[in-house]
């Protein structure tokens, strides 16, 4: 062997020992179904680059969006399995494996963020994320995507009773779908990505979303109103498969838990700014309402049977005490 080729079998070597030197330790997959551009998708870049850089690139996350591994019951399934690592999945769709989750979707239960806040990150929200270990699941933060707003094509929602007989699209959620039912009107449950073309081909006449998946989805092409209700805040869960979890040492879980609330805060932060822009931008496009305090006092007071409805499946002690956080008491 030539000193010329010694050399370069010496430096390959050396290449191939130093890129194995500097492989993450961990790998891991986050699944979400929102596109690139809403605010939780950005967050998860954040939460991405959080992980790697405090890691000193021991974790690797590889990010899959817009529901490239399935819907939010599919996301679930597939962490619950460990065939994905990390997932954001709406509380109304987890509710289907937890029934405490339950809880987040009972419309007008937080008015307003700092009222969110204050069940989401107190005691309430901690204890919630907590029973998911039963499920195979670790719950590290409550994120969100602001509150939902309805929309529909067939006459503006002044109040519950304008909801009659309008067939409106909803998440795979008993809350959402037994409230859409006691204001009257007929409600589906669909997969987020199937709901343009549900619309558009009058499968479904109406849904509800946030402000940012309503534009990032463009249902305001095939809808003729909008009401900003802010009637429930789109809770997502931040869950890592329980053995992937549990595969960390301690300093790798602090790791990740500190960017996971980087990431959640980073979320709000984008939905604050997002949907001012978004109610401008799309304000040609469709009719926008404002819901009056009586139209918002009458949603409260037809909302109170799906109250009643879930309480034994919540639970008082848990209901109660949201209640009382969500009114600062």
């Amino acid at each position: 062997m030539s000193y010329r080729t010694l050399t370069i079998s010496l430096a390959t070597a050396g290449a191939l020992l130093g890129s194995a030197a500097a492989a993450a330790e961990f790998e891991f997959t986050f699944a979400h179904v929102l596109t690139e551009d809403t605010p939780n998708a950005r967050a998860a870049v954040v939460f991405k680059e959080e992980v790697e850089k405090n890691s000193d690139g021991r974790i690797e996350i590889s990010i899959r969006p817009a529901a490239q591994l399935g819907g939010d019951v599919e996301i679930i399934e597939q962490t619950q399995m460990g065939l994905v690592d990390i997932a954001i999945p709406p509380t109304g769709n987890l509710a289907n494996f937890n029934e405490q989750m339950y809880l987040f979707d009972l419309p007008f239960l937080m008015e307003g963020n700092e009222a969110m806040k204050r069940v989401l990150d107190g005691e309430v929200g901690t204890e919630l994320l907590a029973t998911l270990e039963a499920n195979n699941l670790h719950g590290i933060a409550m994120w969100g995507a602001g509150f939902r707003n309805m929309t529909n094509n067939i006459r503006p929602i002044a109040g519950p009773e304008d909801l009659e007989g309008i067939k409106m699209r909803t998440l795979q959620a008993p809350t959402i779908l037994s409230t859409y039912r006691t204001y009257g009107a007929n409600p589906t449950a669909m997969a987020y990505v199937e709901v343009y073309n549900g619309l558009q081909q009058g499968v479904v006449e109406g849904q509800e979303n946030p402000l940012a998946n309503i534009a990032s989805m463009k249902f305001y092409e095939v809808q003729d109103y909008m009401t900003l209700t802010n009637h429930a805040y789109h809770t997502y869960a931040a869950v890592m498969n329980l053995q992937a979890w549990n595969s960390l040492p301690d300093d790798l879980k602090t790791v990740v838990e500190e960017a996971m609330i980087t990431g959640r805060d980073a979320a709000r932060e984008f939905t604050v700014q997002d949907e001012a822009r978004i109610l401008e931008d799309i304000a040609d496009e469709i009719a926008i309402i404002e819901l009056s305090e009586e139209g918002r006092a009458a949603f409260i007071e037809a909302s109170q049977p799906i109250y009643e409805e879930f309480r034994p499946k919540i639970s008082d002690a848990l209901m109660d005490k949201a209640l009382v956080a969500a009114k600062g008491e």
